[in-house]
């Protein structure tokens, strides 16, 4: 009951509601982290930034850096949140369908920048899980601005928009993305993308679970900005099915 109300305090306080946890009182949510591949975008450093917090709300955590972790298929089936922060990396086709059969099958997938959407180049079914992949960052780290184009859904909701300097991600996206979020290109770096409105956080599915990504979060440093850090947090609460809108 502890964990149920400082989880509610935490969103009540933010704006947003908390679907029930389904009358499971009695048992923990559980979610696995999963890190590794390029160094250059800190997966540990911001995985020690969302575990801990996911472990307050209530959850059980495990952290791997390893991919292997996806190959016991039945212990992912069991789980509610799957979270990644794997860049460049390459992935064996066991290991690819365990992941792909546990988030069908209702598991929730959370995760950030090139984690999630540059992790494994060659495997487009697992691109199309996610919703889109990288393809560039024109003019590497610049500033730019964050628009919130739904205001309404949990993830977002209540806040504002909000100016980064990182990458700003230029990606390929599945039309089908539910998108929370958005940024403009200025067309500075690469003159022929002006004005282009590219989706910078996203909820969709995949079979019967909840995808949730953020292109956000280059570097641990990046959630020092409260919204970029506010986004994840809730956004692996809602993967997780703890946050719910009027049409999940």
């Amino acid at each position: 009951m502890k964990r149920i109300c400082a989880v509610l305090f935490i969103l009540l306080w933010t704006g947003i509601t908390l679907q029930s946890y389904e009358n499971r009182d009695t048992e923990k949510r559980t979610a696995l982290f999963v890190w590794g591949g390029w160094e250059g975008h800190e997966p540990k450093k911001c995985v020690d930034i969302f575990a801990p917090w996911l472990e307050k709300q209530g959850f059980d955590v495990e952290i791997s850096n390893t991919l292997d972790s996806y190959l016991d298929v039945e212990k992912l089936k069991s789980l509610d949140l799957i979270v990644q922060a794997v860049t460049m990396s390459s992935i064996t086709s066991e290991q690819e369908q365990g992941l792909l059969e546990a988030v069908k099958s209702g598991v929730g997938l959370a995760g950030w920048h090139g984690g999630l959407a540059d992790s494994f180049r060659q495997n487009t079914e697992y691109q199309f899980m996610v919703g889109g992949q990288w393809v560039a960052h024109p003019g590497g780290v610049i500033d730019y601005e964050v628009t919130i184009s739904n205001k309404e859904h949990p993830i977002t909701k209540g806040l504002s928009d909000f100016k980064m300097h990182s990458e700003q991600y230029y990606m390929h996206v599945d039309p089908i993305n539910h998108v929370l979020a958005t940024t403009t290109f200025s067309g500075q770096h690469a003159s022929w993308i002006k004005g282009v409105v590219m989706p910078v956080v996203w909820t969709k599915k995949y079979g019967k679970g909840r995808v949730f990504y953020t292109s956000l979060g280059h570097v641990s440093k990046d959630f020092d900005v409260p919204e970029a850090r506010e986004i994840v947090k809730r956004g692996m609460l809602w993967a997780a099915g703890c946050l719910n809108e009027k049409n999940d």
